[in-house]
């Protein structure tokens, strides 16, 4: 099952290339849909693809407009990651970036728009115990990303009207073959001998393979061409299997062949060398990410996992791969990586 013939079949990506954009266009591509990739930078992969692509930035809206036209709906992937950086980079890409987006949308027509989001815009640093969409917005946030992808969603949900139906999504620690973020920072960490269990380790997170990612993407789409009971919310996405943290840590370190964590650190004791290193590196304005920081200390040592009913409901959402199948496809990547090197 995947998007419905409509009139228009073209459809634009924004970040394109990324980890999660690239398996939404060959899902895309796989369906029959003309499809174009608006991203920084040209990928051969998107060419092999036969996607066409447009090299700009979200901040240029003439280019984002001039992109869009012809297109029915648009999946609006793109967005500055990370915990580190200055409030001014994270704003004008996660919320200018929307802004411009959602106009450029309007003028040119289109008629769905399909926006990654994040779980992070209700998190306040405490256990998120099965919580489902009624949680408010975090009051105060511990880092830029997850307060202007607060702001970029509500723009989001505030765009939807009867010309332009609009959806967000929240998938949860997206991991899995081709992963550019999660995978890679912990093996690379493990490697440098500067990983470590954070607290006991046993508080459960929720995760998402890709796969299910993005097909939860195409799915929301779908019901935006039907009958538009998502429009105009916002859905928690995930594997719907939480696992606690130090499992899931040593379960991606067994699929790259290396040991499993053993050492820990107290979880006070790592928020307050976030808070100092946080300190450091804006006195000193060190461009570079912290080795850790208040928001990936609190990430690593709460609960936080979700209720996704309400996207089963609303659009037919089930997750397509657990989280064992998930790791049996991960080691075999990582496999056939390491036999290349």
């Amino acid at each position: 099952m995947g998007a419905k013939e409509i009139e228009m079949k073209k459809i634009m990506v924004t970040g394109a290339g990324g980890f999660l954009g690239f398996e939404i266009v060959k899902q895309l591509c796989q369906l029959g849909y003309e499809v174009v990739g608006l991203q920084r930078s040209r990928y051969q992969k998107l060419a092999d693809l036969g996607v066409a692509q447009v090299s700009t930035s979200l901040t240029d809206f003439e280019a984002v407009k001039k992109a869009m036209i012809g297109c029915d709906g648009v999946f609006h992937v793109a967005a500055k990651a990370g915990v580190w950086g200055s409030y001014a980079s994270y704003y004008q890409a996660n919320v200018l970036g929307t802004e411009h987006v959602i106009n450029a949308a309007v003028a040119c027509g289109v008629k769905r728009l399909v926006y990654t989001s994040s779980p992070s815009v209700t998190f306040a640093g405490v256990d998120e115990l099965g919580v489902n969409e009624s949680v408010p917005y975090a009051k105060k946030f511990l880092a830029h990303y997850p307060k202007t992808k607060a702001m970029a969603e509500r723009l989001i949900l505030k765009a939807n009207s009867r010309g332009l139906k609009t959806v967000a999504l929240r998938p949860h620690m997206i991991w899995g073959p081709g992963d550019t973020n999660l995978v890679p920072r912990v093996i690379a960490r493990k490697k440098m001998g500067k990983l470590k269990i954070v607290g006991n380790g046993q508080n459960r997170v929720d995760h998402t393979y890709i796969t299910n990612a993005s097909y939860a993407h195409i799915q929301a789409y779908d019901a935006l061409c039907e009958e538009q009971r998502c429009a105009g919310k916002a859905y928690y996405v995930s594997n719907g299997e939480p696992v606690a943290m130090k499992e899931m840590l040593n379960r991606i370190l067994e699929a790259g062949g290396l040991e499993p964590l053993t050492k820990q650190i107290p979880a006070g004791l790592a928020y307050g060398v976030g808070c100092i290193l946080e300190s450091v590196y804006t006195l000193l304005r060190i461009k570079s990410e912290p080795l850790m920081t208040r928001f990936v200390a609190k990430q690593l040592t709460t609960s936080h996992y979700y209720d996704i009913s309400q996207a089963r409901r609303d659009f037919g959402y089930a997750p397509r791969v657990n989280l064992d199948q998930g790791m049996a496809m991960l080691s075999d990547s990582l496999q056939r990586a390491s036999d290349v090197c």
